[in-house]
């Protein structure tokens, strides 16, 4: 591992990196933690600031260019924008269940999801995460994902059976 990759970096790429770190930090604490205690709603304010911080500044990070300056995984940062600003106004609105279901849509998107695609070996994170070992740093992430995926998966099952 050498944060060489990330301090070589352009600040627009350093921020977006440091806010994303900042709302894995803080996602198990904001799905896990009880709702509507001051820590929640702290952790969940700065949450919300880390991931429109990671939003905006992905439109500054422009490595791959298929639609102008943009690449696809832009349409990602227009949705979790849109995403997080909605998951805010239904919570205003009192629509606790929207609210979660919104927030942790958009954990795994904009995450999961996009996280997963910055481990592809030769991009800068896979470089400085795995170092010469990319492909294989990847294949580990990629395993161990499906096997927490294959667990969430046979408990959700499991407790369907019991509910019936």
């Amino acid at each position: 591992m050498s944060l060489t990759p990330l301090l070589s970096a352009s600040v627009a790429i350093q921020i977006h990196v440091l806010a994303a770190l900042l709302a894995i930090l803080l996602l198990p604490l904001t799905l896990f933690r009880r709702r509507r205690d001051r820590v929640h709603k702290v952790a969940g304010y700065v949450w919300v600031t880390a991931m429109l911080t990671t939003a905006i500044s992905s439109f500054w990070i422009n490595g791959i260019r298929l639609i102008g300056p943009f690449s696809p995984i832009h349409l990602l940062s227009v949705l979790t924008l849109y995403n997080v600003i909605w998951a805010v106004v239904e919570l205003r609105r009192g629509n606790r269940r929207a609210h979660e279901g919104i927030l942790r849509a958009t954990a795994y998107w904009s995450l999961g999801l996009a996280g997963l695609f910055t481990l592809i070996p030769g991009r800068m994170m896979a470089e400085a995460l795995f170092g010469e070992a990319q492909v294989t740093g990847f294949l580990s992430v990629l395993t161990l994902v499906g096997l927490v995926a294959f667990r969430a998966r046979v408990q959700r099952d499991l407790r369907g059976r019991r509910e019936t």
